[in-house]
């Protein structure tokens, strides 16, 4: 019986070029290169953005509306009248910087302010003041400023950044959660970075407040600490400084925290782990310090809450960037999936298949790619894949559009485990599947499927047989036409043939 590798020595020599590299290594490398692609254009998916804290009733004293449209700008003439009040009186000038507050939520608003001459320094004034209410209603102008998209009204509240830092070692819940969510806002501008936030001593402040005792802060010093974290400098200035001062040990702790308080916290911090990995600035360290392990056992902990209580509305929020943490974890070059307890993960990785699909099938390509990146060179993993009751649920994923080339790409990791697997493999997704594969539309997942079948034919000959048997080469014929796929079409033609054909010199 000949091997695959021996097959057809004069053929093309494109073909033979095909054939000769479908070694299980440059097989694997070849899908690697894909998948490097790929995985770079993930890194790159960021949630920059800014965050509003409009929890206060009060504003309903001062304007009536039905929300920021129904806002009108005020007049250059009425924040003249506004700063000459903010003058007067404690009650008078409470009620006109929340007057001012609600304008200061238009645009047009907002470039009037910052024009006013003195309107910055007064407005910081009154927010260094002793007097608490003047104070918190200073901090939400400021705030309604920092949520600005204009570069000039955000570089006005520059003079602010210090005194924002100063106050989130303060008595205030409320008033340090504000001033996280300001500084959060203003960390967008990188020339607010470089030139301010930095050297002021961010990172140590967010470090303390990471160990406050209120939900809030550590949720608002999450905010702030990952919107540094997608600056375009972050890889160079920021991450090292967040790595040196040991804040990643405190971030691993804080996304395994009790979730029966909310999830907030986790989520934030579990965004944060994920740019620092990304950024594959020192991804040694994280895993030094427990992090596949600490993450690896998150996951079926929250599978474990999904499957237990009658709703799981918002755990996708923490899902998916915990799932994007290990992938990417995982893709580092020293090997370290040992480290992880696989059969428990795999189960809670189909758990969240299932379950997601529906509302929320994004989670379920993160969740295929870190069973690709589990089922590459662990065949622990993949014999555990094999084994769970939930396996025919990833088969079911064939037929859905975004996650077929990727549950086949699994299936190749698994087949190129050798003889033991694809025989296992075989027999659970048997001819039917491989058959039905071959009938998908998409090109790319047509090429993955003639990569599983050789993979398979390789190291299970009598699958190639069963193929033959059931009409799987007028299957691989229809797609002889298709200009990318012939080449390896017709080389996997002419080795189902051969496997299959009976000893020479045995009656046909």
């Amino acid at each position: 019986m000949l091997s695959p590798a021996s097959a057809a020595s004069s053929d093309l020599a494109g073909r033979r070029r095909w054939r000769r590299s479908c070694t299980v290594e440059e097989l694997r490398g070849r899908r690697r290169e894909r998948e490097a692609a790929l995985r770079s254009a993930r890194r790159l998916q960021q949630l920059v953005s800014k965050r509003l804290l409009r929890e206060d009733a009060s504003t309903e004293d001062v304007c009536i509306g039905t929300g920021r449209g129904a806002t009108a700008p005020v007049s250059e003439q009425e924040v003249s009248e506004l700063l000459r009040n903010a003058h007067k009186g404690t009650e008078e000038r409470i009620k006109s910087l929340r007057r001012l507050r609600w304008g200061l939520q238009r645009k047009e608003t907002q470039q009037t302010f910052i024009r006013l001459e003195g309107s910055m320094r007064m407005l910081i004034g009154l927010f260094t003041s002793n007097l608490a209410d003047l104070q918190m209603e200073a901090a939400r102008c400021l705030h309604e400023l920092s949520h600005s998209q204009d570069p000039e009204v955000v570089e006005a509240c520059l003079p602010a950044t210090s005194y924002l830092l100063t106050y989130l070692s303060g008595h205030s819940t409320a008033l340090t959660e504000l001033c996280l969510y300001t500084l959060g806002n203003l960390a967008v501008e990188t020339k607010v970075v470089k030139k301010q936030l930095l050297p002021q001593g961010i990172i140590p402040a967010l470090a303390s407040c990471m160990q406050s005792p209120h939900l809030a802060v550590q949720e608002g010093a999450g905010y702030a600490l990952s919107q540094l974290l997608q600056s375009k400098e972050a890889a160079e200035e920021i991450i090292p400084l967040v790595l040196g001062s040991g804040l990643s040990q405190h971030m691993l702790r804080l996304v395994c925290s009790d979730l029966e308080q909310g999830i907030g916290v986790a989520v934030e911090f579990a965004w944060c782990l994920h740019y620092i990995i990304c950024s594959q600035v020192n991804n040694s360290l994280l895993i030094s310090q427990g992090a596949l392990p600490t993450l690896g056992q998150l996951l079926p902990a929250l599978a474990s809450t999904m499957t237990t209580t009658t709703s799981a509305e918002g755990l996708e929020l923490l899902v998916c960037p915990v799932v994007r943490c290990l992938s990417n974890l995982l893709a580092e070059d020293e090997p370290c999936g040992g480290e992880l307890q696989a059969e428990g993960l795999l189960r809670a990785v189909l758990v969240f298949i299932r379950s997601f699909l529906p509302k929320h099938p994004f989670i379920v390509q993160e969740c295929l790619w870190l069973l690709n990146n589990l089922t590459a060179d662990d065949p622990t993993s993949c014999s555990a894949l094999l084994s769970l009751d939930l396996f025919p649920s990833l088969l079911q994923l064939l037929h859905c559009q975004k996650a077929s080339v990727l549950v086949l790409t699994v299936l190749c990791n698994v087949a190129a485990k050798g003889p033991a697997h694809c025989r296992a493999l075989h027999q659970k997704a048997g001819l039917p599947f491989l058959l039905g594969a071959l009938t998908l539309s998409d090109d790319q997942a047509v090429n993955q499927v003639l990569e599983l079948a050789h993979l398979l034919f390789l190291h299970w000959p009598e699958a190639a047989i069963g193929f033959v048997d059931h009409s799987g080469l007028q299957a691989l014929e229809r797609h002889r036409d298709n200009l990318l796929l012939r080449e390896k079409v017709e080389a996997l033609i002419r080795i189902a043939s051969q496997l299959a054909a009976p000893p020479s010199g045995l009656p046909t």
